[in-house]
């Protein structure tokens, strides 16, 4: 069997296994005809923590109004993409997506971007303390004034850099045409280490990748392999430089005609898939990255601390740039619930 088939053997056996993953069994009658439908769009694969997160949610709405809500599920940007779906959504043509915190700043709210800064978290925990605590409650409390409703935040754990050579060090990265998000901080945090940013769709990126349009990107792990791109990228480097999350929105014409009982109980399944999908985050990088390993496609290095040292020092700037263009109170209030000092 060609090595080509036998990799994509696995990598559906691989997918299909953490898809059971989001699974419960049913519950009711299956003739129940709902008498609201839920239409949720986000644009990555449904074995990733958004779309295992996705799942259960239309697992536990349906079980819980006894089918009389259902829910829809349109993974891969099958109706919207990175570049249309919020504004799908404050039309009403969609009544739930999950986008990455960056996709925020493009709608008039930049203090999002704080996410997106190169080595400001230290791990997961770190993250939590934001998204749980009262800063991460008052970014969600600002979309209201784009007319949406934030719901919850929940991970995609950790970006690792890719490209068809080591990114080890700054010097790296010099002429490289890198895919990033439609993010002001990661493209600065791209030019900080030489590179030239170019914003691309998530959907567009694997083959912009195998076109040689882009020569590298960032993604968690668990992104990176799901979408293939060890087929078009000879070099994963596992830097942890930066944080992938999501919010789920709505849009407030709908949360409006939902009753309250209703209201409760979307919110509360979608809690609950939330921490599912936090769960699952770290399981399926880690579970992603032993099946690279396995697969042979891509060379994985690990940086060094001198190495990771020289990275962050690099993109210090950044940091700087994202104070004076949204305000330094907000790294302040971000710093000091991290228990970190300075801007």
């Amino acid at each position: 069997m060609p090595a080509c088939q036998l990799q994509s053997i696995r990598r559906r056996q691989w997918l299909a296994a953490c898809a059971g993953a989001a699974l419960l069994p049913a519950a009711g009658s299956g003739t129940t005809q709902p008498q609201i439908t839920l239409r949720f769009s986000h644009v990555v694969a449904e074995e990733t923590p958004k779309g295992l997160a996705a799942n259960r949610f239309k697992v536990l709405v349906e079980q819980r109004s006894g089918g009389r809500i259902g829910v829809q599920v349109f993974p891969n940007a099958q109706l919207y993409g990175d570049a249309n779906e919020m504004q799908a959504l404050q039309l009403g043509a969609v009544d739930l997506v999950a986008p990455s915190l960056s996709k925020f700043g493009r709608i008039g709210l930049p203090e999002f971007e704080l996410f997106d800064l190169p080595f400001l978290f230290d791990d997961l925990n770190a993250v939590r303390r934001i998204t749980l605590g009262p800063l991460g409650q008052r970014l969600l409390q600002g979309l209201q004034r784009q007319g949406l409703v934030g719901l919850g935040y929940f991970d995609n754990g950790f970006k690792q850099m890719s490209a068809n050579r080591p990114l080890l060090e700054p010097k790296d990265f010099v002429g490289l045409r890198m895919r990033v998000q439609a993010s002001q901080v990661i493209a600065a945090q791209m030019r900080a280490l030489g590179a030239r940013p170019v914003t691309l769709a998530f959907s567009e990126t694997r083959r912009a990748l195998a076109t040689g349009v882009v020569d590298g990107t960032e993604n968690p792990v668990s992104n990176f392999w799901t979408q293939g791109m060890d087929e078009v990228q000879t070099d994963l480097s596992l830097t942890n430089h930066g944080y992938l999350g999501y919010a789920v929105v709505t849009n407030q014409r709908l949360w409006n005609y939902l009753t309250q009982p209703d209201r409760d109980l979307v919110n509360q399944a979608l809690q609950d898939s939330l921490g599912f999908a936090n769960q699952m985050a770290d399981t399926q990088n880690d579970k992603a990255l032993i099946a690279l390993r396995l697969a042979h496609t891509t060379r994985i290095h690990t940086l060094s601390q001198a190495q990771r040292d020289l990275m962050r020092q690099a993109v210090q700037p950044v940091h700087q740039e994202l104070a004076r263009r949204i305000g330094s109170e907000w790294l302040q209030t971000l710093r000091e619930a991290l228990g970190q000092k300075g801007i």
